[in-house]
Formats: structure tokens, sequence, C-alpha cells
């Protein structure tokens, strides 16, 4: 608990002053898994990381990734990762995306959904 701790200690004050861990070499990681089940608080420490670094927080659930057009969850994602490159540093919040990965397949179902998850591991700040 202590080491989970200091590490989102680390996260918040690198968010408040991102030029001073550069000027040192350090970088941000370029994201954080939170794991639990249902009710643990991780959208809660996720909102409080961001109120304490005093950064943007957006939010949103895996499910609004789903394809209803041919490359709409692929654009919806661009669209989230740009508004967030507008607004860094920020914490972008997908809750539930393990509802996106479960769709990772190859047939005739879910043609697109790769195109998502592509774009989701595709995204880069810098």
């Amino acid at each position: 608990m202590d080491e989970a701790k200091q590490e989102v200690e680390e996260i918040v004050s690198y968010l408040r002053d991102p030029e001073k861990y550069s000027r040192l070499g350090g970088r941000l990681p370029k994201g954080v898994l939170l794991v639990g089940p249902p009710g643990t608080g991780k959208t809660l420490l996720a909102r409080a990381i961001a109120g304490e670094a005093q950064v943007p927080f957006f939010h949103t659930s895996g499910s609004e990734f789903d394809e209803v057009l041919v490359g709409q969850g692929a654009r919806r994602v661009r669209d989230l990762f740009d508004k967030a490159k507008a607004r860094a540093p920020c914490i972008i919040f997908i809750d539930e995306i393990d509802s996106v990965g479960s769709k990772r397949v190859s047939n005739s179902i879910h043609p697109y959904a790769n195109q998502t998850i592509n774009q989701l591991l595709r995204f880069e700040l810098r």
C-alpha cells in the first residue's frame, strides 16, 4: 500500500509541475492501469488524482467506443485524445475498457473493433 501511495504522489507531483521533472530527465508514464472489482474506488481515485494535481479529467466508458458505423469507435478515440492533447497535462479515465478489448476478434460480428483498439494503442501525446 505504501508503494502504491508513493506512486500516486509522484504522479500528482509530476502533473503539477511537468517542466521540473522534464528538466531532470523524468517522464510520466503513458498510462496507469487501475484494477479491481466494481465499487472499489478506481474512478474516485482517478478523479482525486486529477483534482489534487489540478488537471482536467476526461471520463468515458469503454462502451462509448462500440461500433455503430464503420470507423466510429476509432474516431471517438481520436476525438477524445485530441481534446485531451489540447488540455494537457490531464487524466483520461476509460471505465470498463475491457469491454472494448474483449471485442478484439477477427470475425464478421465485430470486423472493425480492431480499428478502435489499434487507435487506443497508437496514442502518443508527443
